[in-house]
Formats: structure tokens, sequence, C-alpha cells
């Protein structure tokens, strides 16, 4: 028997319904489906046969579900003749809703009971669908759905308008399908973008298989000449680089098949919910289309939500380095490996004589040794260092550290601080703080070179005047001081200058007179 056919039991179809999925199953292979009934009025998950993808089927059960109206059309096959059953439908009578061939049709029309009816052609694939039966109301088998209730967003008939409808707002189908055809419109036209997108991606993860796939052989090519030149050793030691490699290649290769298989899993969920937009905004009556609207915008607004990488998950960096110690084997010390180390922030560590201090103004620095997870020096660049130094007190206020490559798996971080204080400082490789970060940086003064005779000895040459400035600009702190050299003031010289030189002494620092040299002292203070 020819004809469409459910794809769980491989019979015609029996009251097909839709599956949030956008597949159909018959309603008996439904009631089959999945575990059994669950407490009434609950929800139960079953795993949809075509995709296998998890669906939950409503509280009210299969029955629920919306009616697949488009089943039969969908398949590809023709609509049959509703009287003989023996060929296909190429009109449909007005009067009595049937569809019928073409010798149906020319009977119906010679009929005396019929004579009478409309018979008209099926013009396009819209006529040839379930859409030349009406469709009823499943509350009220005699009425045909013609309104839509935009509240409860689903097609009703003239008696639930006046039943349980009454107070909706409500309309004819004809006068709402636009607006709701739009807006599965729109969301067909997203879906199709991300097609276009996952089979790009899905190209790109092809060429970089093939691209790892290149790469790996050139490099065993490259390992195995290097290998000829040692007989025993060699061999072996080359034998334990292949194996590395493959090892290496395997788990790049599964990251990109279990990749490519959750791409062409999305694409095909994809595929299948713009198929079955298309065909039913092409093919659905009105009806149809409201009567699907819901589960079908809600798929394709899930899909569309999916999250996906427009990028391959590895890469195809894959390296050799001849020159590379790889220790001993068979009692020879050998040479070349596989670049495979990963650095290891937590086992990074900083060093330099100005790691926890410096000076304003002035250039400073440490340095950043990386190393791999047993703890051994890379030995090469190339690390993602990041490092910042923000002032504690002033927020607003972070230096621009200047962060060099040594290629050698050591990194000098250099900077200048303009503001002195206490600054937080963060040391990470690749978004991780090293060993010892963060840390606490200190920045004090900068140092100021005082030349000029002390406060004290101006104060006091000048007879004790309290205007008496230093060569420095300051003035004299305090009140009225001096010494006991003929000044008014108490014995000795309590050496308090602007300049913070604090000195006690039982004779004046001035001196005499006759002794100038004293006079005009040169200190260097520190701020």
């Amino acid at each position: 028997m020819s004809g469409p056919r459910c794809p769980q039991c491989a019979q015609p179809w029996v009251s097909p319904r839709l599956l949030p999925c956008l597949h159909s199953l018959c309603e008996p292979c439904l009631r089959r489906l999945g575990p059994p009934e669950g407490p009434p009025g609950a929800a139960r998950p079953v795993l949809c046969p075509v995709c296998d993808a998890e669906v939950s089927l409503p509280a009210g059960g299969v029955g629920q579900l919306p009616p697949d109206c488009l089943a039969g059309s969908r398949a590809g096959a023709a609509a049959e003749c509703d009287l003989c059953a023996d060929g296909a439908a190429a009109g449909r009578c007005l009067t009595c809703g049937v569809r019928l061939c073409r010798f149906c049709c020319r009977a119906h029309r010679r009929q005396k009971k019929t004579a009478s009816h409309a018979v008209t052609e099926l013009e396009n694939t819209k006529d040839c669908s379930q859409a030349g039966k009406p469709l009823l109301c499943p509350s009220h088998p005699t009425e045909e759905l013609r309104l839509f209730c935009e509240q409860c967003d689903q097609p009703v008939c003239r008696d639930c308008v006046l039943g349980k409808h009454r107070q909706h707002p409500c309309d004819f189908t004809g006068n709402v399908i636009h607006r709701h055809g739009d807006a599965l419109r729109e969301l067909l036209k997203s879906s199709q973008q991300h097609m276009d997108t996952l089979e790009d991606v899905l190209s790109q993860v092809d060429e970089m298989g093939s691209a790892i796939r290149s790469r790996a052989e050139a490099v065993a090519a490259e390992i195995c000449q290097f290998a000829r030149g040692y007989v025993k050793a060699i061999e072996e030691h080359r034998d334990r680089l292949l194996k590395q490699l493959e090892d290496l290649k395997v788990q790049k290769e599964n990251l990109l098949h279990l990749q490519k298989a959750q791409l062409q899993q999305l694409l095909l969920d994809m595929r299948t919910g713009v198929e079955f937009t298309e065909h039913l905004l092409m093919s659905g009556s009105d009806v149809e289309i409201l009567v699907t609207k819901g589960v079908v915008s809600s798929r394709l607004t899930k899909l569309n939500s999916i999250a996906y990488s427009t990028h391959p998950s590895v890469d195809d960096r894959i390296q050799f380095s001849p020159h590379e110690r790889a220790g001993q084997c068979c009692g020879y010390e050998v040479f070349g490996a596989i670049l495979n180390k990963v650095v290891d922030p937590a086992r990074c560590t900083l060093h330099g004589e100005d790691l926890h201090s410096a000076r304003q103004n002035q250039l400073s620095g440490f340095t950043l040794l990386c190393k791999d997870t047993t703890g051994e020096r890379m030995g090469r660049g190339g690390e993602a260092v990041q490092v910042t130094i923000t002032h504690k007190d002033k927020r607003d206020c972070a230096l621009k550290p200047i962060v060099c490559d040594n290629g050698d798996g050591t990194y000098c971080i250099s900077y200048s601080p303009e503001e002195p204080g206490l600054y937080a400082v963060c040391v990470c490789v690749k978004g991780q703080h090293v060993q010892g970060s963060p840390f606490t940086l200190m920045v004090k003064h900068k140092f100021r070179e005082h030349q000029g005779v002390f406060h004290c000895c101006t104060f006091c040459s000048s007879g004790g005047q309290k205007a008496a400035r230093c060569a420095c600009g300051g003035t004299m702190p305090g009140g009225y001081q001096g010494c006991g050299h003929g000044h008014k003031g108490h014995p000795g010289c309590h050496h308090w200058s602007c300049c913070g030189q604090v000195k006690e002494s039982s004779e004046c620092l001035c001196a005499p007179p006759s002794d100038t040299s004293q006079r005009s002292l040169l200190r260097t203070v520190a701020l």
C-alpha cells in the first residue's frame, strides 16, 4: 500500500499529532511512546523516535497535542479521492466538502442527488492538502473552526465564542492570519540565517580537521627524518614521539568531532523546523497555520536561542622542536620534543629588588618567570601576561606597566609611578594570578637635593629676625629662637629647620662670625 505513513509504525496515518520538535506521529503510537502515564494532570517527558529530542506530552494527554493537518502532503504524496480511494484528488465538492478524482468528479455531476453541487478543481498545493476538508472544532464536532481567540491564542468555532470564549477578543481567521503569518515568517528568516552560519562553521570544522591531519603528517615526517641519525635509542625515542603526537592529534580531532556532531544536530533541528515552517506557510490554510503556530513559534524560538561557537574549538598549532632536550633514552641523551608544555600560573614566580618598593617618578620593575605544571621553566615566550598596578587610596590612579617578552620564559615588567603611596599589584597569566599575586607596592617620595645654609644659621645671623628665610625658600617654624652668641633667646641652638633636619647642640652651628665655613654648610635632605 502506497501513501504517507507514520515514521514509528510505518502504517498509514491515524490521527497524526505534532510534537514540540515538529515531528509527527500517529496518535496510537504516541500513546505507546515512553514510560507509562504519570500522575493525572502532570506532563511526562518522552523521546522523539525521529530526532531523539526530549519533549513533554501535555498534562491533558496526547489528545492535547495539535493535529498535523499537513502530514500527508508533507510526505510528497498526492491527496486521494475520498469516494473511491483509487485515484489522486483532482477536484473538491464545495457542497459536500469531499475530494474527488477526475472520474468521481464527472460521476458527481451526473448523479441526480449531487448534480446541483458545485465542484471546483484543485489548482494549488493548498487545495490538495487537508485544507480541502473543513477543520472541525474538537469541542463541537459539527462546527467548523472559523474564528481565532486572541486571548487563548487558538482557533475556535462559533459555539466556543458563545461559550467559554464569550468575553475573549475573537476575530475571523482570515483577518488575523496576516499578522500571525508575518511573525512566523520573521522567525523563519532568522532560522534560515542560522542555517547559513551553521553550514559555514561546519565547513570550517572540516577544513580544520584536514589542516590538523596535514600538519600532523608533516610533523611526523620531520620526526622520522630526525630519528634516523640514531640507531636503537633514537628509534625508541621516535616511537615515543609519534605516540605523543598521535594522542595530541586524536585529542584535537575528538574535540572537533564533538563540536561537529553538536553543530550537525543543531543544523538538522534547524532544517527540520525551517522545512516544516516553509511548508506550513506555503501549503497550509489560514486555520492550519493558526493551529500549529504556537508549537512552531516555540520550537523556532528555542532553536534560535541555542548558543554555539562560530569557530572551530581547537587550532592546528602542533610544533616539533628538534633542539629541545628530551632526557635519556636507552642511556643516550636525546633531543626533539612536541611542544605541548602548558604554563601553570600557580607555579610562576616574581623576582626583583623593586618588587615591593619603588621611588616616585623613577623607573622601576621586576621579572616574571613562567613555569609549567611540573615546575620547570617554560623556556619560551608567547604567554598572555596581564599586569595591573592601582593606587589603593586613589582608585582613578593606575599605572600603565610595560611587559617585555624575553622569549625564554621570562617577562620584564617596568613602570614609573607618579604618585606616592600604597599600590595593589596583580600579575596574571592566562587570566589567573601567579604565585605571590596580588601584592602591595610601596612608592616613597622622591629625593630632593638641598643646597644652602641651615635655617638656624640664617636666623641667628639675621639678629633673630622672624622673617629670616632659608636658602631653600622656607621660613623658621615656631617662635623667637636664637643662639647664645649675643642674640636674644635661650642658650644653645635647636636646629629645627624648614628642610626637616633636626639637631640639638650646646654650640650653635652658626659659629663666631670669623668662622665663615660653617655658615654655608651644604646638606642633602630626604623629604
